[in-house]
């Protein structure tokens, strides 16, 4: 393959770290913001305590979001770095065993023995950490952790989903606003997974289908109790 044509070859794979965080964040919105209304509105409470719980919720959310992928994506970036500290000890202790490890990992690949010995060689010439991260450990640059580009991506994505169902609270009528956020926040979730699908190169129907059945019936849940609990105070 060709400089030229490797260049304009396009994957996806480096959108993962990004559109993972984003997906959530705004599914998570969606749902967790809508499900929480439903439920507060079945339960017969004036609109105005909607929209508090709805904004509670929303503000709630995007820092818990924010906070737990960040978390999460750091704790992932601290063990990728303790493997390669372990990774570089090893090659300054015993080379020549991390050099028979990488050809034997070739040979795994198809190689015959004594290309893949050529090739382990040349390629711990050039840059031998970089070489065994990629090639041992599965570590690379597409992959590598970003904590707070995470974090900044689910707390923003967060934000944007859940202020679709307030948005529908707002401009409906009290009695319904169960319905009424409910059906646009099956809207809203159809179409990100439509673009989460399209941006990732995957699949548009499945990923259409999974995030809205899930979110449905979450809303319908949350709405199921919110109406049970209503009518038990009543």
């Amino acid at each position: 393959m060709t400089e030229t044509a490797a260049s304009q070859e396009n994957h996806y794979f480096n959108r993962a770290g990004w559109l993972r965080a984003s997906v959530l964040g705004a599914n998570d919105g969606i749902v967790s913001t809508a499900s929480l209304i439903a439920g507060v509105a079945s339960a017969g409470v004036p609109v105005s305590d909607v929209l508090l719980a709805g904004t509670a919720g929303l503000v709630a959310g995007a820092m818990s979001m924010a906070a737990g992928e960040y978390v999460s994506v750091s704790s992932q970036a601290d063990s990728e770095k303790a493997d390669l500290a372990r990774e570089a000890q090893e090659l300054r202790t015993q080379p020549e065993f991390e050099r028979q490890e990488l050809a034997d990992i070739y040979v795994q690949r198809g190689l015959d023995p004594d290309l893949a010995r050529q090739v382990a060689e040349q390629m711990m010439a050039k840059d031998a950490l970089a070489t065994h991260a990629r090639d041992e450990l599965g570590i690379t640059m597409a992959s590598k952790p970003r904590p707070i580009q995470a974090a900044l991506s689910s707390a923003a994505s967060f934000t944007v989903g859940a202020a679709l169902p307030l948005a529908a609270v707002v401009l409906s009528p009290q009695s319904w606003i169960t319905i009424n956020t409910t059906v646009a926040s099956v809207i809203a979730l159809g179409l990100l997974g439509g673009m989460s699908a399209s941006t990732g190169g995957a699949p548009i129907t499945r990923a259409v289908m999974r995030v809205t059945f899930w979110g449905a019936a979450a809303m319908a849940a949350t709405a199921l109790v919110g109406a049970l609990f209503g009518t038990t105070i009543s």
